[in-house]
């Protein structure tokens, strides 16, 4: 028998050619190959009659050949082979473009099974090069449930079917990691069935079956990888602090903290003073102060002889956090750096000097931070800033940097408990329930295109009465296709027809980082009083003049991110307002905008979101941080989530440290999970 490590080219007809299509599907091993899984499939195993096929609606049937079939050649690079097949309740025409070889394939007064879709119209039906088998061949295309596999360019269905069929025959499956008992509690499929009913099925059901069993594997192993890797970090020891006492930072404070902050503050301390290392995250809805809890840990950590880094994932919201941060720090004596990409080579090579000798104590800075060229001299507390957009191997990178520091980890993106768990499965939680005094509630309102004279009155007495808007749209260019508003464009006719007496701003992702910086500085300064703008301000953005947030087209956002949105308004003193516009007459669409104008909650928003969407407003395309699963998806498979994160904390608690081959195999397959997710960072 081969082995799972051994490379795909050990199978019959995989030369370099193949094995190098293959390997842009990732798939180097014959491990990669078994565990390459479809996308989907195509029940072929219902057998219609000729007079019971629909348009284009493909279907399998048995019918014989009535004539020999012909070639035509049309001209030079195509040929049309025809032929005419029935069965006892009609007859129907078959063409094949450059398939010459059906004439030999195809023999008169033969039957065969074929799968296809008819089409055509008052003039007759016919049917383009459907697949077929002779009625006494094996079935491989027809009678049977097809696997329809990811593909690259050059490798089709067919040739992939094979293949992963050969090497099902020549290897066994992956070891089996789910306890038995898992197994009959969750009716979950033993992992050599599962294997290979997920490639070769008998039927739809026995399809869903195996798809239940790897995405239960798959969460499970996630669930199990994130409890062990919060036992192994209980089991480390670091210096505990011994100096805790704030009295100086709170004096510099210009606000008095909510009990929620105070409470994070309490327990982040009690973290830092316990002799292990700290791992928790801060989470809180807009505006709810984390800044401020983060700025004390780094206090913390500074009184105590260590350095702090504090990771941002946008430049925008690193150069907010260092301006803050260095204000608020100076009167206390402590240094504070930043470090951003669209630094110059010389800044950077001072910055990270400066670091490595220890004349900086906080660090503020993007993923420039974790770069190798960056070395610190004692780091002891590293902060990251939006979560949900480095995740777990970005922040084990950073941690890296420093002999065992203390990581605080802080989200503004409410997350339902769900996916918490699967997102912060190694971490404590402090929640920031509370908003600072004299923050009101955003006024929130649905309109559509015939209020836009109404909604232009009501920014222009924004700018009267001296505050500033937002305008946000969910595209940077104009693509017709599309037919949503583009901020490049709207912000033009904005100012050219619409305001010409008003000052109107632009800002983009598609920016440089400097005049992202220039146009984010002069709008906080108060020198514009429109800003146009894509999602770039979503985290972040803290212009307590800012009164109005207007989202265009707002059915192209989640629930969450238009929260987000929201709450760049509502952080000074003044009323403030936000206005959600939209086409779309859709009822579930409406209902769900209305359900942002009843409420500010944000967990209630995260919890109504992953109801309608799904988690990718949490997740983001890549599920930025996580490992890419291969067949669990998160929009889809919550219950089955539910279920493995469950088992797994039962079998943490039971067999976590046991040495039986299901075990051994389980941690081999933690291990491998989250290199990949570290590969797919770096």
């Amino acid at each position: 028998m081969a082995k799972l490590t051994d490379p795909v080219s050990i199978l019959k007809g995989v030369g370099p050619a193949k094995a190098k299509l293959l390997a842009a599907l990732n798939i180097h091993t014959l491990q990669d190959l078994i565990c390459h899984f479809p996308r989907g499939y195509e029940d072929r195993t219902r057998l219609v009659t000729v007079s019971e096929l629909e348009p284009d609606r493909p279907a399998c049937f048995r019918a014989m050949v009535m004539n020999t079939p012909r070639t035509s050649h049309i001209r030079k690079g195509l040929d049309i082979t025809r032929v005419q097949v029935a069965d006892h309740t009609g007859r129907l025409n078959l063409t094949f473009f450059n398939q010459k070889f059906t004439t030999d394939q195809l023999q008169y007064g033969r039957e065969y099974i074929f799968y296809g879709a008819v089409s055509g119209d008052y003039t007759g039906y016919g049917m383009t090069s459907p697949s077929f088998e002779a009625l006494d061949a094996p079935p491989v295309t027809t009678r049977r449930v097809l696997p329809i596999y990811p593909l690259t360019a050059g490798l089709s269905n067919a040739v992939m079917l094979k293949t992963v069929a050969q090497a099902l025959a020549v290897c066994d499956p992956p070891a089996e990691i789910l306890p038995e008992q898992v197994r009959r509690e969750y009716g979950i499929l033993p992992a050599e069935r599962a294997y290979y009913a997920i490639h070769a099925p008998a039927s739809m059901e026995e399809a869903e079956l195996a798809k239940k069993r790897l995405v239960f594997e798959e969460f499970f192993v996630f669930s199990a990888g994130l409890s062990l890797m919060r036992a192994a970090r209980a089991e480390k020891r670091t210096d505990p602090y011994q100096n805790r006492e704030l009295t100086a930072f709170y004096a510099a404070l210009p606000f008095a903290l909510t009990g929620a902050q105070s409470r994070a503050i309490a327990e982040i301390a009690d973290d830092l003073c316990r002799g292990t290392p700290m791992n928790r995250l801060v989470q809180g809805d807009v505006g709810s102060g984390k800044t401020m809890v983060a700025a004390a840990a780094a206090q913390l950590a500074m009184q105590n002889g260590y350095q702090a880094a504090l990771m941002a994932p946008t430049e925008i919201l690193a150069e907010q956090h260092y301006a803050s941060l260095s204000k608020l720090f100076a009167p206390l004596g402590w240094s504070v750096a930043l470090l951003t990409g669209s630094l110059t080579p010389k800044q950077k090579k001072d910055v990270r000097r400066q670091i490595a000798e220890g004349q900086v104590q906080l660090v503020v800075g993007t993923h420039a931070l974790l770069t190798d060229t960056t070395v610190f001299h004692d780091l002891g507390l590293v902060i990251a800033d939006e979560q949900h957009r480095f995740g777990v191997a970005q922040r084990s990178a950073l941690g890296a940097k420093g002999t065992d520091p203390h990581l605080l980890v802080m989200s503004a993106t409410p997350i339902p408990r769900t996916l918490a768990l699967l997102m912060y499965g190694d971490l404590e939680v402090s929640v920031l329930d509370e908003l600072p005094p004299g923050r009101q509630q955003v006024q929130t309102f649905l309109v559509g295109e015939n209020m836009r004279s109404r909604i232009n009155t009501f920014i222009r007495k924004q700018a009267a009465e001296g505050h500033q808007s937002y305008v946000v749209c969910p595209a940077v260019e104009e693509n017709e296709e599309l037919g949503i508003k583009a901020a490049t464009v709207w912000a033009e006719t904005l100012q050219k027809t619409v305001f010409p007496d008003l000052r109107i701003a632009l800002l983009h992702g598609q920016m440089k980082g400097t005049e992202k910086e220039e146009v984010m500085t002069a709008f906080s300064r108060g020198e514009a009083d429109v800003l146009v703008a894509t999602t770039v301000i979503e985290v972040g953005v803290d212009v307590p003049n800012a009164t109005l947030m207007v989202i265009e087209d707002a059915d192209r956002f989640g629930l969450s991110q238009l929260h987000q949105l929201r709450g760049r308004v509502g952080r000074g003193s003044a009323q403030s307002y936000c206005i959600l516009t939209t086409q779309n007459r859709n009822p579930e669409t409406v209902a769900r905008l209305k359900a942002l104008c009843k409420t500010t909650d944000g967990f209630r928003i995260a919890e109504e979101d992953l109801r309608l969407r799904g988690p990718g407003d949490f997740f983001g395309a890549r599920q930025s941080g996580l490992p890419a699963f291969r067949v669990a998806d998160l929009s889809f498979d919550l219950q089955t989530l539910k279920q493995a994160q469950a088992a797994s904390a039962q079998w943490i608690d039971t067999q976590g440290t046991a040495d039986t081959p299901e075990a051994r195999a389980l941690r081999q397959r933690i291990g491998e999970l989250f290199r990949r997710a570290q590969g797919t960072m770096n």
